[in-house]
């Protein structure tokens, strides 16, 4: 593959991954359920989330398919089990009030957030998709672009919690949470859909 069509498959492979796997709108998720936790603490989350979500869409690329077909998984059948995930995070998220209700784990930046809030079920299947299309390295290389951009993004979050303020950050996290649950319904109905035959 010659320079040229390296960066252009590397282009074209960036913007559906960074969609899929929008750090942005997670991002108020993020800090509302990381509300009241100790700085270095934060720190130690993001860290495990980006370690998560790399690992879980790397070794996703070379052994998706392999692992489904193993299993009789289709990618649809994925698409509404992950989507369910998501539609019960959005929801905890959207009716809880007054004190957190979420118990944070020594394991939160794993579960939920490197899977399924980053690497989720967009995240996956956009990816194996688009190895299909571009090949493993042009992925790989805007997969890896997209993690360090979500770093960044949840390394900053007090920045922009100062920014925006607390009341905010809150208002801006119910509206993300959602929005998530409306993408939760997306991903089981588009799963549904495409067992039935319907486009």
């Amino acid at each position: 593959m010659e320079l040229m069509d390296l960066a252009k498959a590397s282009l074209l492979s960036f913007i559906p991954i960074m969609v899929a796997l929008d750090a942005p709108g997670t991002l108020p998720l993020y800090v509302a359920m990381t509300e009241g936790i100790k700085k270095h603490e934060r720190r130690t989350i993001v860290r495990q989330s980006i370690l998560t979500a790399l690992l879980i869409t790397i070794g996703f690329v070379f052994l998706g398919q392999a692992v489904f077909k193993a299993l009789g998984i289709l990618v649809e059948d994925f698409m509404i089990a992950g989507g369910i995930v998501l539609l019960i995070i959005a929801v905890s998220e959207i009716v809880r009030a007054g004190e957190r209700k979420i118990l944070i784990s020594p394991t939160i930046g794993v579960v939920p957030f490197g899977t399924p809030l980053i690497a989720g079920p967009a995240t996956l299947t956009t990816t194996l998709v688009l190895v299909g299309t571009y090949g493993y390295f042009p992925v790989i290389l805007s997969l890896i672009v997209n993690i360090l951009l979500a770093w960044a993004i949840f390394s900053q979050a007090d920045r922009i919690i100062r920014l925006i303020g607390i009341s905010g950050s809150r208002a801006f996290a119910k509206i993300a949470a959602l929005l998530l649950a409306a993408i939760a319904v997306k991903m089981i109905r588009s799963g549904i859909f495409t067992l039935i035959g319907i486009s």
